[in-house]
């Protein structure tokens, strides 16, 4: 249980003689804190501001023998004695100024006390660290100046989500940095003795923290295995503003730690950009470079084979367990199918697919402002598609059908990619391609019904389409890209019939 004790300052002010007010708020071993409380009195009437019968309510501890008073000098000062010797104002004294004014010191103490105590019922306990006593009693004592309750990393950031308006997928992973900051503040306080009160807060945070996170990414699923029953405590202590996850650390490779990196800075640059703070931790900090290896997609026959496929006669002959991974009927199985062939037609991000509906569509054309660009800060600009027959004739067979008026009926992004495996395995597309392992870096070969999804209904347009035409500011027009984006480099090498068609002209 959390306790406040009151002790005074050993400084004297010269002008007045009083001492200071000091306050330890502490609960076993998750937290000892201290605090000035900007509040000063006299020592002979402390006393009286630990008052046992105003203050056991707040388990307030009151240090035996902190004042040493004789009976004779108590009772000619006015004073009377409580059971185990503490000293309280007699209520037949003559209210002085002096004992007004302790008074009424007396009174902005209790309603202090009040304050930390309904701030600490209220707060994670992996937040009551570091600066948590202090800021409290700047926001009591000044509320003139901090007329709101000072906001944590987590909830400016989460501002920072809800500000730039962030697509699902896109603010997900915003979600599962802030999970992994507030993992690393409880990490290094459990296992720092010179940090026990670190606080991911964004004037103190500094280039250091940032290295030091960022190896912490690195490194988390081996501390995790090693420190089992500590991690099982952080991945239940997020701080109120932050969604739980998994309840499982996965292995980072570079790329993973790289994203954190640059969403990280993302965040600071808003703050500063906001004036939340003059702290720029970034400054000096070299993010680093993703690493990625040579796009996969699908063909355009193998797309086909995918759109005409027979999924309903297949999945009469599956087993139960062998439609267990689908997680969904047979119905909606067929509705993703057509959707990922419908993307797989016009290129665009999840993000935006989802949000497609009638009045994005003009004279046969898909118009619309990609999400992404706005997300990362580039200039808006519309990307038009013109709309493939079979796309026209998807979006026809669909006419109606969504209740939120979109396009189709579309599910989760998530189970959206798990539908888009299992279909792939249906039909049969299950070729085995070329991916870098995102743990180790290293190449591997993968069949594609165990790594397709919505992403490679995406890849799929750009590399056909830049296999046919070459330019990638005609096909940026069209799949959302931004002029000059780096992708287009990558599919430069992909075709081997591009390669030898070269060649033959030599």
């Amino acid at each position: 249980m959390a306790k406040i004790e009151l002790r005074l300052s050993t400084k004297v002010q010269k002008e007045t003689g009083r001492q200071e007010v000091l306050i330890r708020f502490h609960e076993g071993k998750h937290f000892n804190l201290y605090a000035k409380t900007d509040v000063f009195i006299s020592s002979d009437f402390f006393e009286w501001y630990i008052d046992r019968k105003k203050t056991e309510d707040f388990n307030i501890s009151v240090p035996p023998k902190l004042i040493t008073i004789t009976k004779k000098k108590a009772e000619s000062k006015g004073y009377f004695l409580l059971d185990r010797g503490v000293i309280c104002v007699s209520n037949h004294r003559v209210e002085t100024p002096e004992v007004k004014w302790h008074k009424q010191q007396a009174t902005r103490i209790e309603n202090l006390m009040k304050v930390i105590i309904e701030f600490y019922e209220k707060a994670p306990k992996t937040e009551i660290c570091g600066d948590w006593l202090k800021n409290i009693i700047d926001n009591f004592n000044h509320p003139e100046v901090c007329n709101k309750t000072e906001r944590t990393f987590y909830e400016m950031a989460e501002e920072y989500i809800v500000k730039k308006g962030l697509a699902e997928s896109h603010a997900r992973v915003y979600h599962v940095l802030l999970r992994a900051i507030s993992r690393y503040e409880g990490f290094v306080r459990a296992t720092d003795s010179n940090r026990k009160y670190f606080s991911f807060d964004i004037n103190h945070v500094t280039r250091e923290d940032i290295e030091d996170f960022s190896d912490y990414l690195r490194n988390e699923s081996t501390l995790a295995e090693d420190h089992k029953k500590l991690f099982a405590k952080l991945l239940k202590a997020y701080p109120n503003s932050v969604k739980p996850g998994r309840s499982k650390i996965e292995v980072r490779g570079e790329n993973t730690v790289i994203k954190m990196r640059t969403r990280l800075k993302s965040l600071f640059t808003y703050f500063y950009e906001r004036g939340y703070t003059t702290n720029r931790p970034f400054e000096g900090v070299k993010v680093g470079v993703e690493k990625v290896g040579t796009p996969y997609y699908i063909t355009i026959d193998e797309r086909n084979i995918i759109a005409d496929a027979d999924l309903e006669a297949k999945w009469e002959t599956m087993s139960k367990e062998e439609k267990k991974p689908a997680r969904m009927p047979i119905k909606t199985l067929l509705e993703q199918r057509d959707i990922f062939v419908f993307q797989c037609l016009i290129g665009c991000r999840v993000g935006d697919l989802l949000k497609l509906n009638y009045d994005n569509i003009h004279g046969g054309i898909l118009v619309y402002t990609p999400h992404k660009t706005k997300d990362e800060g580039s200039t808006p600009f519309q990307a038009r598609v013109p709309l493939h027959p079979k796309a026209l004739e998807l979006i026809e067979k669909y006419r109606g059908v969504d209740t939120q008026g979109r396009l189709f009926p579309c599910i989760t992004g998530q189970r959206y990619n798990d539908a888009i495996k299992v279909i792939f395995g249906m039909a049969g597309i299950t070729r085995k391609v070329e991916i870098r392992n995102p743990k180790t870096g290293e190449p591997e070969f993968k069949p594609l019904n165990e790594i397709a999804s919505s992403h490679l209904a995406r890849r799929t347009f750009v590399g056909n389409a830049y296999f046919k035409v070459s330019d990638p500011n005609i096909i940026g027009k069209m799949s959302g890209h931004v002029e000059g984006s780096k992708a287009f480099k990558r599919y430069r090498n992909i075709e081997d019939e591009t390669l030898f068609n070269v060649i033959n002209l030599l």
